[in-house]
């Protein structure tokens, strides 16, 4: 006796019969959940708009920033020597376009470098006080650009030396040997050695300028250095007494370049 193994038939592809079927049923989710599905597409398309209104907003706002801080800049340079009044009038409107970008502006990529400029000019204004308080207000929010944040602090310690404020002084050219990547690390030992010196500390000066001149020979302020040490060694030998008294040459004023 034979047996027949019965083979189920193979699957084709799905007619069109259960193709509507399927479009039905999802017709029919759609129309049942129809005010779910509407919500959420306008919830999309808020969010698609809201998204691209703050990316159209947030260059709108870097364009303006960017024409203030060019206006600022042109008349924060073009200052003739020979009209006092007419760069005193470029500084001041200099001065209120940086303010503005600073203040209306704060996240603009413009708006660290019009801070620094700001607390020049109003140096340049002397509007020391201001100026100080703009230094700060950099430091405590564009902290993060570390090669301008050195330069920062370098004005702000000059800031406080104009000020007569020796002390807070040190501190911000102190700062500078603890900003990593700052490439004037040089020069505030410099101002450094220069501060013990004025302070009557020989001592500390001559410690300063033997560590700018071992950490960086090829500095330009290397070789002034080389020239405060001799001289403070000159001076501090037990015997220097009795050739008379070896003058010190006065050390050259370093001023912030405009």
């Amino acid at each position: 006796m034979s047996y027949r193994i019965k083979l189920d038939p193979k699957s084709g592809p799905p007619g069109e019969a259960q193709l509507l079927s399927g479009m039905d049923r999802f017709l029919f989710i759609v129309q049942e959940h129809r005010a779910k599905v509407l919500a959420g597409l306008v919830s999309l398309l808020a969010v698609a708009v809201a998204i691209g209104g703050a990316v159209w907003y947030s260059h709108r706002q870097a364009d303006e920033a960017f024409e203030l801080s060019r206006q600022a800049m042109q008349l924060y340079f073009d200052r003739p020597a020979d009209k006092q009044a007419q760069a005193d009038e470029n500084l001041k409107k200099a001065i209120g376009f940086f303010q503005q970008v600073v203040e209306q502006h704060p996240r603009a990529p413009v708006a660290p470098m019009a801070s620094y400029h700001l607390g020049n000019a109003l140096v340049q204004a002397n509007n020391l006080a201001g100026a100080i308080e703009v230094y700060k207000h950099y430091i405590a929010n564009y902290g993060s650009n570390k090669v301008l944040l050195g330069l920062v602090y370098q004005r702000l310690g000059f800031a406080h030396l104009l000020n007569g404020d020796r002390e807070q002084a040190v501190k911000a050219f102190s700062a500078i040997l603890e900003v990593p990547g700052a490439l004037n690390k040089d020069q505030a030992i410099f101002e450094l050695g220069k501060l013990e010196e004025s302070q009557s500390r020989p001592e500390g000066a001559l410690a300063r300028y033997q560590d700018l001149a071992k950490s960086y020979p090829h500095s330009p302020f290397a070789s002034e250095a080389a020239v405060r040490i001799k001289a403070l060694e000159v001076k501090k030998t037990p015997d220097a007494g009795s050739q008379g008294n070896v003058p010190l040459p006065v050390p050259p004023q370093t001023e912030p370049a405009k």
